[in-house]
């Protein structure tokens, strides 16, 4: 369910643009949905793609604004360009840069040679693209660059600089993220993850299951991936109460030498349900209120605390609910109500703000 709306205004190479940005109750950017003009969204047309992985990685509104901005520059700067002729150099130049790069790594020409993609695959055989928007003064400037990267990808060049040199820093940036994605791959083949269901390789965060309506939720630093990631429990309180006390009591027995997993293993003192020996069906139940599992793409994320009753909910879905009890009360952002199923009092914090 769509609630909060936020008005922006872009300023982009002397023009104003006007967007609304509808997000759900809980302000996951994930989920939220993006309206403009027709005009604009003739505009962002071909980079819908890359604004859905910002939605994905972006931390917050602020963040996402940055990055629509930034693709934006792009986007009216290749719309400008279509219009400007090419000179015949340009194709020639073009065409002798990827044929001393290889075609067996170019995964894509549009017709008129103004978008090209590469393919590459990293030392661990992850298949990677990168997409290249080429300007009317390219080799004189460096084409745009569009990466599926959880940090921002800069391209040095000279103007006798060529192709292959941004496919060489490509291949670079991609060893340099080896450690982050072999983390978050181990992470993705030995447990259950619930959140985000199909991870792009931008995606910071994963949320795992650890029994029953009980899940961590952890934000790997993509620039130092063996060091203690933020970690953030759900569940009822008599679940992740004494989850917490493991990971702050035993925080100090984080080891940078073993993988991350294998170090939530010892400090959690747990082992995480394993896709091997579990089905999904096993520990991820649907929201009490909606009879859903996945609500816009979100799984249930608050739990009623009695232990005889455990009953999970998408917070959208229990706010709503209790905003419509005469017998709720709110409080700043906090809603203080029953659980829709056994009757015992529970708190609610809503991420609701003003944007």
């Amino acid at each position: 369910m769509l609630q909060a709306i936020s008005l922006q205004e872009i300023h982009v190479w002397g023009r104003d643009f006007h967007i609304r940005i509808l997000l759900p109750v809980d302000l996951q950017l994930k989920n939220a949905r993006i309206e403009c003009s027709w005009r604009l969204k003739k505009i962002l047309h071909g980079y819908r793609h890359i604004l859905k992985q910002r939605l994905q990685s972006c931390p917050d509104l602020v963040s996402f604004m940055v990055e629509l901005k930034t693709v934006l520059e792009i986007a009216l700067k290749n719309t400008q360009d279509l219009h400007i002729p090419r000179p015949p150099e340009y194709y020639s130049c073009l065409v002798r840069d990827l044929e001393i790069l290889g075609w067996n790594r170019v995964a894509y020409v549009d017709t008129g040679l103004t978008t090209v993609k590469l393919k590459a695959e990293d030392s661990c055989g992850r298949q990677h693209l990168i997409t290249l928007k080429l300007n009317a003064k390219y080799p004189t400037e460096p084409p745009d660059c569009l990466v599926d990267f959880p940090v921002p990808f800069a391209v040095s060049w000279m103007p006798q600089n060529s192709l292959i040199d941004i496919y060489n820093q490509f291949l670079a940036a991609l060893e340099s993220l080896k450690e982050f994605w072999d983390a978050l791959d181990e992470i993705d083949g030995k447990t259950w993850v619930l959140e985000p269901e199909n991870p792009t390789r931008s995606a910071t965060t994963r949320r795992i299951a650890i029994g029953n309506n009980v899940s961590v939720n952890v934000e790997v630093d993509p620039r130092h991936p063996n060091m203690l990631p933020e970690c953030y429990f759900l569940g009822a309180d008599h679940e992740v109460n004494p989850l917490r006390e493991k990971l702050n009591n035993n925080m100090h027995l984080w080891d940078p030498e073993i993988s991350l997993l294998q170090n939530l293993r010892e400090l959690l003192e747990i082992d995480f349900p394993s896709r091997a020996m579990l089905e999904k069906s096993d520990f991820a139940k649907d929201c009490g209120i909606c009879y859903a599992y996945r609500l816009d793409g979100s799984a249930p994320d608050q739990v009623c605390d009695d232990p005889r009753c455990g009953q999970p909910f998408h917070q959208a879905c229990l706010y709503e609910w209790l905003q419509g009890l005469p017998t709720s009360r709110q409080s700043f952002n906090v809603i203080f109500g029953e659980c829709p199923y056994c009757n015992k009092p529970l708190t609610l914090k809503s991420s609701m703000k003003k944007l």
